[in-house]
């Protein structure tokens, strides 16, 4: 019987997984995959355990790899989880509490349901160490920053992903400067120069850089001091704020959905799509600036991949840096959606989180082989 890997994405309200066989030839392939919505890990898993078909997966699993938020300064690169590992992730709990305790929760689970079997943790920061250090600083005092306040990045594993695809699908462009747009519910943009991370979006959290869902992204840090002093808010109601009622569903009033946003006539849905086009607009030229030019955008997650209307209008806002769609080819969603003769190019590439997952998983594991995607 060949060896089977269980690939556990869980986020605040839903599960995604995925379950990889090794074929003869040694390769991984995909053999099932969903998302569960609306529950917490211990019932998702119950699921997923429990899906028809997948005993024979089970039987023969050899570990399950999960994704983790944030792996602080100490994790730049995926591990295995030890009860120290476990107990490393949980001090990072402060620092993406929308994401560390599903993803904490969902390693808990296995211990309890399957003892003995190994797990790794892939993080989304590690793809962004080896910054050069302005690119890491936060500028307060230095007692502050010993403490361990820095910027990290995250959606490090959808970026990682698009660097390998983009490789195989455009090499030359791959080799270049490039900045890549995972927009979805949560949204960052990452800008790598020969596949590698120099600089984010994000920073010492998952609330900086774009407008997402329920986020408010880049934000004067004076508004947080008014929220306690004038207002006078717990921290725990600016919290919620911040993570949960800010960001696209803030703006509009209505919903969090870039689709049903798109589809409203209220004039508070229109200002938030324009409010997230206009900051992934800056964000896109910023970046561009620190590569010093851009050779290609790529998009990628829900909406990148999604929303032709989206993808048009942030490469018509970012026009004046060289780049011209091609309509027909925006419209059916690529994979190469620039027009011939733009002098930069467009692409929309769907990101594959659950594949580098198992593709580190397999290294940390000592497994052998390779995930036919990457």
């Amino acid at each position: 019987m060949s060896d089977a890997l269980l690939a556990l994405n869980a986020g605040s309200s839903s599960l995604k997984y995925a379950f990889y066989r090794q074929e003869a030839d040694g390769h991984w392939t995909a053999t099932g995959r969903g998302c569960i919505e609306g529950q917490v890990p211990e019932a998702h898993l119950a699921q997923v355990l429990a899906l028809p078909g997948r005993s024979a997966d089970l039987r023969a699993l050899r570990g399950v790899v999960h994704r983790v938020v944030h792996g602080g300064p100490g994790f730049s690169k995926a591990v295995r989880v030890t009860p120290e590992v476990r107990a490393s992730l949980q001090e990072l709990l402060p620092l993406a509490p929308l994401h560390q305790p599903p993803n904490l929760a969902g390693i808990d689970a296995i211990t309890r349901r399957m003892p003995g079997l190994p797990q790794v943790a892939c993080f989304d920061t590690a793809f962004h160490h080896g910054w050069a250090p302005v690119t890491e600083l936060v500028p307060l005092p230095g007692a502050i920053r010993a403490a361990g306040i820095r910027r990290y990045g995250f959606h490090g594993l959808s970026f990682e992903y698009i660097a390998r695809a983009l490789h195989r699908a455009a090499p030359a462009v791959a080799a270049g400067r490039v900045v890549v747009a995972h927009l979805g519910n949560g949204a960052s943009l990452c800008a790598l120069r020969d596949g590698r991370s120099v600089d984010t979006s994000f920073g010492f959290t998952t609330l900086d850089g774009l407008c997402m869902g329920t986020r408010p992204g880049a934000l004067d840090p004076g508004i947080v001091l008014y929220l306690f002093q004038q207002l006078g808010l717990s921290s725990a109601a600016v919290e919620d704020i911040l993570y949960r009622q800010s960001g696209l569903l803030g703006i509009s009033g209505l919903s969090a959905d870039m689709r049903e946003l798109l589809a409203s006539d209220r004039p508070a849905a229109a200002l938030a799509v324009e409010y997230f086009i206009h900051r992934a607009a800056r964000e896109t030229a910023s970046l561009a600036a620190v590569l010093g030019g851009l050779d290609a955008l790529v998009f990628t997650a829900g909406i990148g991949e999604n929303s032709a209307e989206v993808r048009a209008r942030i490469a018509g806002a970012c026009s004046w840096l060289g780049i011209r769609l091609d309509a027909t080819a925006n419209a059916r969603g690529g994979p190469r959606i620039s027009a011939g003769d733009s002098p930069v190019q467009a692409w929309v590439i769907p990101t594959d989180e659950e594949a580098m997952m198992v593709h580190h998983a397999i290294a940390v594991l000592g497994l052998g082989g390779q995930v036919l995607s990457p």
